[in-house]
C-alpha cells in the first residue's frame, strides 16, 4: 500500500486539501493572539475566556481550528491614516529631536546613542537630529582623548551649542554642529 501511494505521487498526482485543513504555523498564530488581547482590552471577553481562547489558539493545528477562536469577534476596523506632510515635522518629532540634543549635552554620547537604537526609525527628521547630536558628542570625546583631557574645556561650550540645537529642533529647523566629524550617518 505504501508502494502504491508512492507510485501515485511519482506520477504527478496530488490531492487537494481544503483550506481549513491546512496546518498553521506560529507566525499565523501571532495575529490571532494580538486580536484576542485587543478584544480583552476592549471588554469583549473576560480573563477566563481570554485564557481559554489563547490556549485554543496556541494548540490549534489547522486553520479551521484557528478561525474558530475568533469566530464570534468582530474584525478590527482599520484606522484611517492621517497623512503628514513629509517636509514638516510633527510636534512629537520636534520634541524627540530636541531631546536628542539635550541628552547629548547631559549624558555625552550615551543619550543620543540610545535614541539612535530606539527611536531613530520614527522619521528622517528625528534620525538626522539624533545622528547630528551623536556625531558632535563623539567628536568632543575624541578631542578630549587626543588632547589628554585639555579638550574637556570644549564641553563647557557644548552646553550652549546643545541648547541652541535643541531650540532649533523644536522649531522644526535642521541643525549641524560646527567642526564635527561625521562618524555616524
Amino acid at each position: 500500500m505504501v508502494l502504491e501511494a508512492g507510485a501515485a505521487h511519482d506520477q504527478g498526482m496530488t490531492t487537494s486539501v481544503p483550506q481549513g485543513a491546512l496546518r498553521v504555523s506560529a507566525t499565523e498564530r501571532e495575529p490571532i493572539v494580538d486580536r484576542l488581547q485587543q478584544a480583552f482590552a476592549e471588554g469583549r471577553i473576560d480573563k477566563e475566556e481570554l485564557d481559554l481562547r489563547l490556549h485554543l489558539a496556541m494548540t490549534a493545528r489547522t486553520r479551521a481550528d484557528l478561525d474558530a477562536v475568533l469566530a464570534d469577534l468582530a474584525p478590527v476596523p482599520a484606522a484611517p491614516a492621517v497623512p503628514v506632510p513629509a517636509g514638516e515635522p510633527t510636534a512629537e518629532q520636534r520634541v524627540l529631536a530636541a531631546l536628542a540634543h539635550v541628552l547629548g549635552g547631559t549624558t555625552l554620547f550615551l543619550g543620543p546613542l540610545v535614541m539612535l537604537c530606539t527611536t531613530a526609525r520614527r522619521s528622517p527628521y528625528v534620525r538626522a537630529h539624533i545622528v547630528t547630536a551623536l556625531n558632535f558628542q563623539l567628536t568632543l570625546l575624541i578631542l578630549t582623548i587626543v588632547t589628554f583631557g585639555v579638550g574637556a574645556i570644549a564641553y563647557a561650550v557644548s552646553w550652549i551649542v546643545c541648547g541652541v540645537a535643541a531650540l532649533l529642533g523644536l522649531a522644526g529647523t535642521p541643525f549641524r554642529y560646527p567642526f564635527t566629524l561625521r562618524l555616524v550617518r
